[in-house]
């Protein structure tokens, strides 16, 4: 394998909550990562011609009779490898060690003491806070091992081999709270793995449009733009491979924002010479959906829509094959593509898991590796103006997530001019550049209010705003009061049919950033 992916990092996931992060953290470094099922052959791991390996976290235990299973041959090859957490617990089991649960579990920050120099723990870290989340620990270092730091509880923090290939953690390096994790990661990777610094927007461009233009050849490619930044970034990398070869289509399906189609629209053709076409296929989404409340059900009739309908449009094109999408790798990863055993279905994404079986398209999905953060950086390598780039991610089914229940064209109309005036109040504030991801949701729900003195009983409705990097996590926004009053009241007095504005203040996990 060449280009970016060479020279990067494999990540094994045992189903922790934090694997995504290690991925994140190692990209923002310049290398690539790449998450794999944790009993993966070891043949597909050195297709991707990794300088090391990393063990995830995990739930389990690695004395139980149902902790996941792995290659250990993986174990034994002439490659580094960083063992996190259960990671640790396996390194340890594998080479002879011993893990316990000591009946008292090692939760949140700790110090940890560094008993050995090594490339991987500079002295100087001596002292910091980790983080830990574990209820095994290990009780017997392997022979041939050392530890290398312990935590201010006595446990084991972190052990190495006597050739410090192989290193291992009982802390999370990867997430915030160990305020040094990412030096440790940094070490990993240039010290001890000796990874390439190639993983940047121009490689990857590079690389997908010769990928692209190889697969597609004199084919026409048809593009689905939803309106957002990742078709409107896959509609500019398609155009820079194959020029007027690239159709992008925006099918409106009646749940789009206010004026997103003919915005759309304008920028792409405008701005970048994109060929882009509009079909208003509302009609026909709005009779698949009548009567559906079951949010997945909702997603997979949206896909299968989406789908049918481009195929439709594609007849008027010759050699109109592949299909082009947005889909990002957090909508892989959630949708339980990409991992093996050890993962959950959290949603079923409508590009993704919404497919239908029959469809005659092939796909290409260049950002099907990105976190939504790398979009932005690749578009902005593309040139994409700004307001596409920093606009807040949209779901491809668009508010049809975004309406609790049965979907209707009066409730449609009704969260369109409330998320307009929400977002409109945002900007006007200063805000929105600071907030990943903003909008309202109509709930089922009606409450009586009193407007003018009379009596109402209408609809309540929700206020979603959120911080964060990728996407795979998130903590909610703390809106200035002032700011959601001066929301609320322009919503209540302005959009006839709600009564009553909430603003959620749940992070993620334990829920998700849509509410569908």
């Amino acid at each position: 394998m060449s280009g970016y992916k060479n020279g990067g990092v494999i990540i094994l996931d045992f189903g922790s909550q934090y694997t995504q992060l290690i991925a994140r953290k190692i990209r923002e470094l310049n290398v690539f990562s790449h998450i794999l099922p944790h009993d993966i052959p070891l043949d597909d791991i050195m297709v991707y011609e990794p300088k090391g390996i990393i063990l995830s976290g995990g739930p389990s235990s690695v004395y139980e009779k149902n902790a996941p299973s792995y290659n250990k041959e993986i174990l034994n090859i002439d490659l580094p490898i960083l063992g996190i957490c259960y990671g640790l617990h396996i390194l340890a089991q594998h080479n002879g060690g011993s893990v316990k649960s000591t009946g008292q579990g090692e939760y949140g920050f700790a110090k940890i003491s560094i008993t050995k120099d090594t490339d991987f723990l500079d002295p100087e870290l001596n002292g910091s806070q980790v983080w830990m989340s574990h209820m095994d620990q290990v009780t017997k270092v392997p022979e041939s091992w050392s530890v290398i730091a312990e935590s201010s509880n006595g446990v084991v923090a972190a052990m190495a081999s006597t050739d410090l290939k192989r290193l291992a953690t009982q802390f999370h390096p990867e997430v915030s709270h160990t305020e040094f994790g990412k030096d440790m990661l940094e070490n990993f990777l240039f010290k001890i793995a000796l990874c390439n610094s190639n993983w940047t927007p121009g490689n990857f461009i590079e690389e997908q449009v010769n990928m692209i233009r190889n697969e597609v050849g004199d084919n026409n490619v048809l593009i689905g733009v939803s309106g957002g930044v990742d078709s409107s970034v896959v509609a500019a990398i398609m155009n820079k491979a194959i020029g007027d070869n690239a159709k992008a289509v925006l099918i409106d399906h009646g749940l789009l924002r206010k004026n997103e189609a003919s915005d759309c629209i304008n920028a792409l053709k405008n701005g970048l010479g994109v060929n882009i076409y509009l079909e208003d296929e509302s009609e026909i989404f709005f009779e698949k959906l009548s009567g559906v409340t079951d949010p997945e059900q909702k997603r997979k009739i949206i896909g299968n829509q989406f789908i049918y309908s481009f195929e439709s449009v594609s007849s008027r094109f010759e050699n109109m094959n592949y299909l082009a999408q947005g889909t990002l790798y957090p909508d892989v990863i959630e949708s339980g593509v990409s991992h093996g055993k050890a993962a959950h279905v959290i949603k079923s994404h409508h590009n993704v898991g919404g497919l239908p079986e029959d469809m005659k398209f092939k796909l290409i999905e260049p950002l099907r590796e990105l976190f939504k953060d790398e979009v932005r950086t690749v578009g902005k390598e593309l040139g994409l103006p700004d307001k596409l780039i920093k606009r807040h991610p949209f779901p491809g089914p668009g508010l049809g997530v975004r309406i609790i229940g049965e979907i209707t064209k009066e409730r449609v109309y009704i969260l369109q001019e409330a998320d307009k005036i929400y977002i409109d109040i945002l900007e006007e504030e200063g805000l929105y550049d600071e907030i990943w991801q903003a909008f309202a949701v109509l709930i089922p729900v009606k409450t009586v209010g009193v407007m003018g003195d009379q009596r109402t009983y209408e609809n309540l409705l929700g206020l979603r705003a959120v911080t964060s990097t990728d996407g795979m996590t998130a903590d909610w926004y703390r809106m200035p009061p002032e700011v959601l009053s001066k929301i609320s009241n322009h919503i209540v007095n302005s959009v006839k049919g709600i009564n009553r504005v909430t603003y959620d203040v749940t992070s993620k996990p334990p829920g998700t950033i849509e509410w569908e």
